[in-house]
């Protein structure tokens, strides 16, 4: 093996490479970029083919939203609303929204989100989701790391141990606004994977984002005192690597406090929405009511993988209806137009093909209600066993719907898709064989879906 700041290629691929003109060209390239890149964990890697997405933008949708009331148009519940439902003492409930086909597939839509409606064109929309609890505290670690049973490494940080990052001078995870309780940081941690691959976080959980920052992300003063302590600290770090030149701990600590010397200079100029047009804050929805807080997420999102951050998480919370399903309306209202601006935005930029966007919540609700269906408290419990989610982008098929539930919306019927696929699918558009991406922990290879996930190919452009 032939190691290019820990990018190893092997014999037959240097060889492969150049042993043309065009092919020493390609090898110029490729070196240029790993120099650009840097070395250490973040370092730019191989695929294990050929990608179509290079980075992820994960919209998650805390507490499950309502997929008969959003996405997954039931007209047969609507015909047996009020009927005995599978559950005793339970009533089906119909969905109050009118429905609608979009774009030139006909995908179908519910008038809470006009705006997502106007970018279906652009989505794949799976109805046959399934997962393996329909509690909040299984299920939501279960989406972000594969597992509810043990701290796992979280997706995110996956993504970078396979891929690298594309910029040296920013995180390669960055999470916004993620939820304190049902997993906490371990939905964006590394736990056993380098440190360096755990995700830089912006905000919390029901905070505004309009005065948020990256915590002590000021550039000190060439000749200050905090500059002075981190020449000297990183010399004696050095120093001690020389004497451990296989420590990896020191090497991580060495390469954050470099990250973190270089976020000075670029987070502040990142996070200052003001130079942005007033076109594009518009698009968005910044300083609108109800849009204004998850319209930033979104924008910054952009933002952050246009200057190459790998993957982007952002959090929305409140989908959790278990009463009140009229509060849906502002969930939405509150989604509904900064997620469709972002979708156009990327699209405008010539980032949407190789950028990959998905929106989930960590399950699906039931066609029943938990209270008297003609009470408008009325909510929906959970469920595992069926919901949507969609994707768009990096390398998905667009305008595209696949898999069913059951006429009523209980569970996933045709083309079923369980989350271990799901993730197994979004690292083979990224290049990655979830099968071979493994990292040896307690004498164990371990991976992002364990021993299970299937990638969906029909979902695949």
């Amino acid at each position: 093996m032939t190691d290019f700041g820990n990018r190893n290629i092997s014999r037959r691929q240097w060889l492969q490479v150049s042993s043309s003109t065009f092919g020493s060209l390609v090898l110029a390239s490729l070196v240029g970029d790993i120099a650009r890149a840097g070395s250490g964990p973040l370092a730019a890697r191989l695929t294990h083919h050929a990608q179509r997405a290079k980075r992820v933008i994960f919209l998650f949708m805390n507490g499950g939203p309502s997929q008969m009331d959003l996405l997954d148009y039931k007209p047969g519940l609507n015909e047996r609303d009020g009927q005995a439902g599978r559950n005793d003492g339970r009533e089906l409930m119909g969905s109050p929204w009118k429905f609608a086909r979009h774009g030139k597939a006909g995908l179908w839509f519910s008038e809470l989100l006009p705006h997502l409606a106007g970018q279906a064109d652009h989505l794949c929309i799976i109805h046959s989701m399934q997962t393996d609890s329909s509690s909040h505290p299984q299920a939501v670690p279960l989406l972000h790391t594969g597992s509810f049973q043990f701290t796992r490494p979280s997706l995110g940080s996956w993504v970078l141990h396979g891929l690298g990052s594309e910029n040296s001078h920013l995180p390669g995870f960055m999470t916004v606004n993620p939820t304190r309780i049902f997993g906490g940081p371990s939905n964006y941690g590394s736990a056993f994977l380098p440190t360096a691959y755990q995700a830089t976080r912006i905000g919390w959980e029901k905070k505004s984002l309009r005065d948020a920052q990256v915590a002590n992300a000021v550039p000190p003063a060439a000749d200050s005192i905090a500059d002075a302590n981190l020449r000297l600290t990183q010399s004696l770090n050095r120093k001690l690597l020389e004497r451990h030149p296989s420590n990896q701990p020191i090497q991580g600590l060495i390469d954050s406090l470099t990250l973190s010397s270089r976020m000075q200079e670029t987070i502040p100029h990142l996070m200052d929405l003001a130079t942005e047009t007033k076109e594009t804050l518009d698009l968005y929805g910044i300083d609108q009511k109800p849009t204004d807080n998850f319209a930033r997420q979104c924008l910054l999102a952009r933002r952050f993988v246009e200057s190459g951050v790998r993957f982007v998480q952002l959090t929305h919370h409140g989908w959790d209806l278990h009463s009140n399903l009229p509060h849906l309306v502002d969930r939405c209202r509150e989604v509904d137009q900064p997620v469709a601006a972002l979708l156009a935005d990327l699209h405008r930029r010539g980032l949407l093909d190789d950028t990959l966007v998905v929106w989930t919540g960590e399950f699906g609700r039931e066609p029943e209600a938990q209270a008297d269906h003609k009470d408008r408290a009325a909510g929906r419990d959970h469920n595992a066993k069926g919901f949507c989610l969609w994707m768009a982008g990096g390398g998905v098929r667009s305008g595209f719907s696949y898999g069913k539930t059951d006429e009523l919306g209980f569970e996933a019927v045709e083309n079923k898709v369980h989350l271990h696929d799901l993730h197994a699918t979004i690292l083979h558009l990224l290049g990655l064989d979830h099968t071979q991406l493994t990292f040896r922990y307690s004498g164990r290879d371990f991976r992002l879906t364990d021993v299970h996930g299937q990638v969906v190919h029909n979902i695949i452009a």
